[in-house]
């Protein structure tokens, strides 16, 4: 299982640069390059591990990646780096990305604790991801830069990485490409595989292994990211990274699931899982309203609460 976490974020980073050079040297935008490719190429860690658990008929590892790295997003990641840096909140951006990942993760929570996912759920997310990248186009060519999450969660792998765009021959990039593409997959198969057995050899639920341990190890780029860009001063930059990251997750990650696996969410990521990470998205929003920052000390207690709950699933669950 830790090969698999080490292959798999490895490979997500060589997949991001070799394409990233190659839409560059195709005459691809900056700005499509940041709304496509890094987008979805930095959640492909995630979308790799959710998609071998659906595939093996591990649905609790799958989900529990998809709910358990939201809830990293929000507590652990933001936490973290509101510790560093008191978090600067453009109020626009958080009521229309963070409202709208709240509003998807209510949907899936009613869907899990009603009639199951099914491959109709799926689709709709599929089409509303779509239709989010068609407006975030839209938005950062007729308004101020920086307008959208998916700017800022481009913007953070920037920040992180300043060797992101230099150049290379052709071949060096779509070797970086290819080798990419099979570590996340070898790694994901791995990771997954690890963490059945590491389920069934400590009597865990699967579940509770996705919310946890699967969840904090597919997270960690973002984690780097978020710490990289509150060091150099770029909060806002960090927020938009959780918050692009939180509708990938759910749009993305969560639509290909349910398309691949349709069926019922395990138990414990229904009814606690995703209300809590319903609390906590709500618990964001009013602290970033209140002071249009996240300070130090409200960083503290997310990440308090983000301790609170991984001890209750490793504990209690």
């Amino acid at each position: 299982m830790l090969l698999g976490f080490v292959v798999l974020i490895v490979g997500g980073e060589f997949l991001v640069r070799g394409a990233v050079r190659l839409a560059e040297r195709a005459g691809m935008s900056q700005l499509l390059i940041g709304l496509t490719i890094v987008g979805f190429g930095t959640s492909a860690p995630e979308l790799v591990a959710s998609v071998e658990a659906a595939r093996a008929g591990s649905p609790g590892i799958a989900w529990g990646n998809i709910v358990g790295s939201n809830l990293a997003n929000s507590l652990l990641i933001l936490g973290v780096a509101s510790m560093i840096l008191p978090m600067a909140v453009p109020r626009g951006p958080l009521w229309r990305d963070g409202g709208l990942a709240l509003g998807v993760t209510i949907i899936l929570w009613l869907v899990a604790t009603s009639t199951g996912i099914t491959v109709a759920i799926g689709i709709a997310f599929l089409v509303l991801l779509t239709a989010y990248l068609g407006y975030a186009y839209w938005a950062e060519r007729t308004q101020p830069v920086g307008a959208t999450a998916l700017h800022e969660k481009a913007e953070s792998l920037e920040i992180a990485d300043t060797h992101l765009h230099d150049d290379q021959p052709v071949w060096r990039s779509l070797l970086t490409l290819g080798g990419g593409i099979v570590m996340i997959v070898l790694g994901g198969r791995w990771l997954v595989e690890g963490a059945v057995d590491l389920a069934r050899l400590i009597g865990m639920s699967e579940a509770v292994i996705g919310l946890t341990v699967i969840a904090i190890g597919t997270s960690l780029p973002e984690l780097v990211t978020s710490i990289i860009a509150a060091y150099k001063g770029a909060s806002a930059v960090a927020l938009g990274n959780v918050l692009g990251s939180n509708l990938f997750n759910l749009l993305l990650i969560g639509g290909v699931t349910a398309v691949i696996a349709p069926g019922t969410i395990p138990y414990e990521i229904a009814n606690f899982g995703l209300p809590l990470l319903i609390v906590a998205s709500i618990i964001l929003m009013i602290f970033a309203i209140t002071g249009r920052r996240i300070s130090r000390w409200e960083g503290a207690v997310l990440l308090i609460a983000y301790a609170a709950q991984l001890i209750y699933n490793l504990v209690a669950v």
